[in-house]
């Protein structure tokens, strides 16, 4: 592997006789990783039963490695979100962060979702998790990976993060700033961030990292809590933008969160007045760990949260009458349809039904991708339900079902949007034409309706097996 020469002589020169060691591991292969999903499957549990050689990430409970050639990224289980691929050392960032069930959570720089699909997972469907892409496309796929993971309380938003700081102060309990960098620390994963890399990079990315900080920290709550992380081994992009910072915010201050498993103390001789505190700040090493690059800060904000803000609700829909067949639907499937059927926080956007959380608010003037949990079209006489409603559904929520094992070929023909017919040879309650939610081991991962003996296949296209 080429390295940029300007990028080897400065990491001789900060990492001295530790540089050898430093220079070695980019001849080894990185280590892989994937997360387990809680919404989804108990992660201890899955590993017993795991069609996959895993061994645990020491600093996230529940990460694990895999080895290369294992492919989970083509199992069925990964369509139903059973886990996240995830780069191993990306993992500390919310296992610091260390996010409550009924907080309200920012992701400040989101995509492609390993952190947001972290904290949903932490969260368990209870508390507001908005999770931000300011680039459109990337943002779009972050919203496929909330979706996949059947998260129902996150807001996907594609905005900078000066206009967000405006709509939410002070809102969130804890905030990640996982926040763009010159990725020295993916080298050995992306050769792209290797060409574009140069001293000047450096530069403007500590640049535009000071000036998300700081409206970052325009929408934390006093008392709240913030994680700023790179990927990258740059001084000037992580030691002495946590200076900068904490000179500049006099009221927050570096968490130390102890001694961690894998995790090295920041470089404070690294930055440009030796502070200590910087010693509390984390970073991951190649050479010493199994994980690429990393730096973590964990801040937090002095004081205490005052009482909330009144702040503008969405227009939820008065009329229920518009959304009657969606009601008949959940009323036809579920075996408590008043999880959904007693929620008022619905919206419509043309034919599409959304389930917003309840701590949303009125987001006018915010590029908005996902309000929040897709129900369905509204259609003329009848509704049909999302994907991402599947999702987040589990086998003892619903009347009908069909549990189709991984390795079935049956499960191959879903992926693949073909229809199954009858007789079918794998567990099933079906007592009824109508809709089905489809398992694979008992993780749902998609809709099926069945008629005459007939099962038709509601995989969506895009998502399809080729």
């Amino acid at each position: 592997m080429q390295l940029p020469d300007k990028f080897m002589e400065k990491m001789e020169g900060l990492l001295g006789d530790e540089y050898r060691a430093f220079l070695k591991s980019y001849e080894e292969d990185r280590a892989l990783g994937l997360r387990i999903n809680p919404l989804k499957a108990e992660p201890l549990e899955f590993v017993k039963n795991s069609p996959f050689l895993l061994e645990p990430v020491p600093w996230a409970s529940e990460g694990f490695y895999y080895k290369a050639g294992q492919r989970p990224g083509k199992h069925p289980y990964h369509e139903a979100g059973v886990y996240y691929i995830q780069e191993p050392s990306a993992m500390a960032v919310v296992e610091l962060l260390d996010p409550k069930p009924g907080e309200k959570i920012l992701d400040l720089c989101a995509a492609p979702g390993g952190k947001t699909t972290h904290i949903a997972g932490k969260l368990k469907g209870d508390g507001f998790l908005l999770s931000n892409e300011i680039h459109p496309a990337r943002a779009k796929i972050l919203a496929q990976n909330v979706e996949r993971m059947g998260i129902s309380n996150a807001v996907v938003t594609n905005e900078d993060s000066q206009s967000l700081s405006l709509k939410f102060p002070e809102f969130f309990d804890r905030i990640v700033v996982d926040a763009p960098c010159s990725g020295e620390g993916m080298f050995r994963k992306d050769e792209a961030a290797r060409l574009e890399w140069s001293p000047d990079h450096v530069a403007v990315c500590a640049r535009r990292q000071n000036e998300i900080l700081f409206h970052a920290a325009e929408m934390l709550k006093p008392g709240g809590t913030m994680v700023y992380s790179t990927c990258t081994f740059s001084p000037e992009e992580n030691e002495q933008v946590m200076e900068g910072f904490l000179l500049s915010h006099p009221d927050f201050s570096i968490v130390d969160r102890g001694k961690r498993p894998g995790l090295s103390p920041g470089m404070a001789l690294w930055s440009k007045t030796g502070s200590e505190e910087l010693k509390k700040t984390y970073r991951i090493w190649p050479h010493k760990s199994e994980g690429e690059g990393h730096f973590l800060a964990v801040l937090k904000r002095g004081g205490e949260a005052g009482p909330e803000r009144k702040r503008s609700c969405p227009s939820y829909l008065k009329d229920k009458s518009v959304w009657k067949e969606a009601e008949v639907f959940l009323k036809e499937l579920l075996v408590k349809p008043e999880v959904f059927t007693d929620r008022k926080e619905y919206i419509l956007f043309g034919e599409q039904l959304y389930l917003l959380p309840p701590e949303m608010i009125d987001l006018k003037g915010i590029k908005t991708v996902r309000p929040g949990l897709h129900m369905g079209t509204i259609k003329k006489n009848r509704f049909e339900p999302s994907h991402a409603l599947a999702l987040c559904l589990k086998k003892e929520d619903v009347l009908q079902w069909a549990d189709i094992p991984s390795d079935h070929e049956d499960m191959m023909k879903y992926l693949k949007g073909q229809t199954l017919s009858a007789p079918f040879s794998w567990p099933a309650r079906l007592e009824q034409k109508g809709w089905v939610l489809i398992l694979t081991d008992g993780f749902s991962i998609g809709f099926g309706k069945l008629a005459a003996g007939i099962l038709k296949n509601h995989y969506p296209k895009g998502l399809r097996w080729m």
